[in-house]
């Protein structure tokens, strides 16, 4: 006896996916004129709002591996974009700090991000919008999941 496969069509969890694609493939078309990627764009984000991320709290919250994050931040201190001390404090941690530049270079992508944002939520009242955020926050709370953490508690 076969299992029945997911209806596609009433499946949450396929359109979320489909919603994800639709906004990564918005937000890059945005930020490519500007020289972007996402991942680029996270990580100046991420060192905005929390200053002197790891590589792997940025890898974390820019859902990428340590490694492609590595490359990454050599590339954004490279071209001016984040500073980083020259030796480990403590540990191997090399906490990055945006530049000048950086922090223009963001100031500019959230711009652009932002009206991608708001074009995705022109369908819906204030409200549905809470609804929404709400929704989606208590699906991720129900799987455990943090990625800033890093964590998935129900694994």
């Amino acid at each position: 006896m076969s299992q029945p496969g997911i209806d596609l069509t009433t499946s949450l969890g396929y359109l979320l996916k489909e919603a994800s694609s639709a906004l990564r493939a918005s937000m890059e078309a945005a930020l490519r004129p500007l020289g972007m990627t996402i991942t680029h764009y996270s990580c100046l984000e991420l060192l905005a709002q929390r200053p002197g991320l790891s590589n792997s709290e940025l890898a974390r919250g820019a859902f990428v591996t340590r490694q492609s994050m590595n490359v990454l931040l050599q590339a954004l201190e490279r071209d001016g974009y984040v500073t980083r001390p020259a030796e480990a404090r403590v540990g191997k941690v090399l906490p990055a700090q945006l530049t000048p530049l950086g922090r223009s270079s963001l100031s500019t992508a959230s711009t652009a991000v932002r009206e991608v944002e708001n074009r995705m939520l022109a369908g819906m009242t204030h409200d549905e919008q809470k609804a929404a955020f709400k929704a989606l926050r208590s699906m991720i709370h129900s799987l455990g999941y943090d990625a800033l953490d890093g964590t998935h508690e129900n694994q």
